[in-house]
C-alpha cells in the first residue's frame, strides 16, 4: 500500500490571492501615512471650514506635529506631513486600480456569485442565528465556505466602505472638487468628508482585526497557505 500526495483545486483564484496581498500592503501604507496626517491636526470638524479658530466636532487626545494646533500638550511631535501625504496619495490610487482589477475579475470568474452573494437558505433566521453564535463565540465556521455574516461583511467592505473611502478622499482634494463640486457638497463640506473618511478607516481597522482573529481561530497556517499558494496538498493511499 503506497501513499501519494495530491493537490486539491485552489480555493482562491490567482487574481483573488494577488489582489488580497496587494490590498494588505496598500492598506498598511495608507494606515501608517494616514495616522501621520492625522497627527498633524488631530481635530475633526463638520462643514466646509476647520481650523484652530473653529470648535471641533471632536478631537483625538494626542500631541500634534504642529505647534499652532491646540492639543493641551506642552510639546509637538516631529512633522512627517510631507512624505505621508505623498505616500497616502500614491497608495490610494494603487489601491483603486487593484480594486478595479479584483472587481472585474470577480464578476467574470464567478467569485462574487459563488462565494460572496448570500444564498437563499442562509437568509433564514436559523442560519443567521447560527452564524451570529459562531462569531460572538469566536468559533470558526464548520464549513469551508463563507457564512452569511462573512459574505455580508465582505460585500459591505467591497461595495460600501471602499467606495465611500475613495469618495471622501477625493472630496478632500481641492483640484478634484473644483472640477466636480457636487462630490463634496453632497457630504456637507470638505471637513465633513475628512470626518467621514476617519470613521470609515476605523470600520476597516475593526474589520481587519476581526478578520485576522477569525483566520487565527480557524487555522492560521492553512488559511494563509490557501490565500498564498492556492492549493493545499492531501495524502491519499493507493492499494
Amino acid at each position: 500500500m503506497a501513499s501519494s500526495v495530491q493537490a486539491e483545486p485552489p480555493r482562491h483564484s490567482l487574481v483573488v490571492r494577488v489582489a488580497h496581498w496587494l490590498t494588505t500592503l496598500l492598506f498598511l501604507a495608507l494606515l501608517i501615512s494616514g495616522v501621520e496626517i492625522v497627527i498633524s491636526h488631530p481635530r475633526f470638524y463638520w462643514g466646509e471650514t476647520g481650523n484652530v479658530n473653529v470648535t471641533p466636532l471632536f478631537s483625538i487626545p494626542i500631541p500634534a506635529s504642529r505647534a499652532a494646533v491646540p492639543t493641551g500638550y506642552a510639546y509637538v511631535l516631529k512633522d512627517q506631513n510631507g512624505w505621508s501625504r505623498y505616500l497616502h496619495f500614491q497608495a490610494g490610487w494603487f489601491l483603486v486600480f487593484t480594486g478595479l482589477l479584483y472587481g472585474l475579475a470577480s464578476l467574470f470568474n464567478g467569485h462574487f456569485r459563488n462565494h460572496l452573494l448570500p444564498v437563499r437558505k442562509d437568509l433564514a433566521w436559523r442560519a443567521l442565528s447560527r452564524s451570529l453564535r459562531e462569531h460572538l463565540g469566536f468559533q470558526p465556521s464548520a464549513t469551508s465556505s463563507y457564512n452569511l455574516l462573512q459574505r455580508l461583511a465582505y460585500l459591505g467592505v467591497v461595495f460600501l466602505i471602499f467606495p465611500l473611502m475613495i469618495w471622501t478622499g477625493l472630496a478632500m482634494s481641492p483640484s478634484f472638487t473644483s472640477a466636480f463640486p457636487a462630490t463634496v457638497t453632497m457630504l456637507g463640506g470638505q471637513q465633513s468628508a475628512r470626518t467621514f473618511h476617519f470613521f470609515c478607516t476605523v470600520i476597516l481597522v475593526i474589520f481587519v482585526l476581526v478578520h485576522v482573529l477569525m483566520v487565527y481561530l480557524s487555522g492560521f497556517r492553512s488559511r494563509v497557505r490557501a490565500m498564498t499558494l492556492g492549493p493545499k496538498t492531501i495524502e491519499t493511499e493507493n492499494v
